[in-house]
């Protein structure tokens, strides 16, 4: 693959000194064109991407720049589509992904060690409803009262680009773009550098067990390999980890793992209901989830963090020994109780509590009861 952008990233919009470099996983297509403009109104420029192996289409566009809009024009219909690796949508998930160049924020963070695994009072934050603007701004000026108050590790509920004006981001569409309705990557970059300067961590949780129906619709718009045609999922469509196609979605998610880490400095990462990967692979996809936090980290102490319903510990456990290496697992069991105790419904996730005091007391004593 020739190009004059050193790229940091397989896939995406990356910025270079003279141009920008488009790179796109597409095998449902034997022509990919990339249209970009300046700004609203100006005139547009049409690319062809030319395919390389694998399903991939990549061409350097120069002139362009940080900043530019653009979107992907699929086959000879030249339907336009958002990036699958968007790193911004700024008008939501069915306008044009935006150009972002990640180097040009002055971090005021090297010194930042990371976090030890252990000792931590987390305090689990949803962006959106955190404060009454619901942006990182606003989060950020609170970071010194949660550091007052003792929190030294922030876990903040998923960020990435969503359907709608409200939600958890659990169902999102673009896993590489914070949604815009917290505010431009930039602002996220500088929610965490806060953190960071009042001592607090910042961990995110992410979602790659499945595909919801908005985001199905845009990845198998370029790749009917992003969906398993072997698993299915009880929240939308199960991710093909182990399938044909699947190196490159593999490489799909690991890649949001590193931008994670390397272009937001992040701590840690909690990864949601790990129960829902389904993987035969040689190599299970979460033990590569780890291995790629960390690494891609550095010299910062990161922790990786397991939610499993059915609590199987063997994540915890070395890869040799058939494990995971997470640092912690998620634990629910508290939560389930009082929900039990406060409200009576024992259906789906609640089934096995009674909101007995026991349960609160073993809670308390033993972790996982």
């Amino acid at each position: 693959m020739l190009t004059p952008v050193a790229r940091q990233l397989p896939i995406g919009a990356e910025v270079g000194s003279d141009g920008v470099h488009l790179r796109v996983w597409a095998p449902n297509h034997r022509r990919v064109r990339a249209e970009l403009w300046r700004a609203e109104g100006s005139a547009r420029q049409t690319v062809d991407l030319q395919a390389e192996p694998g399903g991939y289409f990549g061409g350097f566009v120069p002139g362009a720049q940080a900043g530019w809009d653009y979107h992907f024009l699929l086959g000879h219909s030249g339907q336009p589509w958002a990036d699958p690796a968007s790193r911004f949508q700024p008008s939501g998930p069915l306008g044009p992904s935006r150009v972002i160049d990640p180097s040009q924020y002055p971090w005021d963070d090297r010194e930042w060690p990371g976090i030890a695994t252990h000792g931590h009072v987390i305090y689990e934050m949803h962006v959106g409803t955190f404060t009454p603007e619901g942006t990182w701004g606003a989060a950020a000026r609170q970071l010194a009262e949660l550091s007052d108050l003792g929190i030294t590790l922030i876990e903040l509920m998923p960020v990435a680009e969503f359907k709608g004006a409200f939600g958890w981001s659990y169902d999102n569409t673009h896993w590489y773009a914070p949604t815009h309705l917290y505010g431009t990557p930039d602002d996220f970059r500088a929610f965490v550098d806060e953190a960071h300067r009042v001592g607090i961590g910042v961990a995110l949780d992410v979602v790659y067990n499945h595909f919801s129906q908005p985001a199905e619709q845009f990845v198998r718009a370029f790749a009917k390999g992003y969906t398993s045609r072997r698993y299915k999922s009880e929240w939308g469509y199960a991710v093909n980890f182990d399938d044909q196609g699947s190196p490159a979605v593999r490489e799909f998610v690991l890649a949001n793992v590193e931008m994670w880490m390397r272009e937001y400095h992040l701590d840690g990462l909690r990864v949601d209901a790990t129960q829902g990967f389904e993987d035969r692979s040689p190599e299970h996809i979460l033990l590569e989830i780890c291995r790629t936090a960390r690494r891609a980290a550095g010299e910062r102490e990161v922790i990786v963090i397991g939610e499993n319903e059915p609590q199987r510990a063997e994540l915890l456990c070395a890869g040799q020994e058939g494990g995971c290496e997470f640092d912690a697992m998620w634990n629910d069991d508290f939560h389930h109780a009082a929900q039990v105790r406060l409200t009576g419904k024992r259906e789906g996730y609640y089934h096995d509590y009674r909101g007995a005091a026991e349960e609160f007391a073993a809670g308390a004593r033993f972790g996982y009861l």
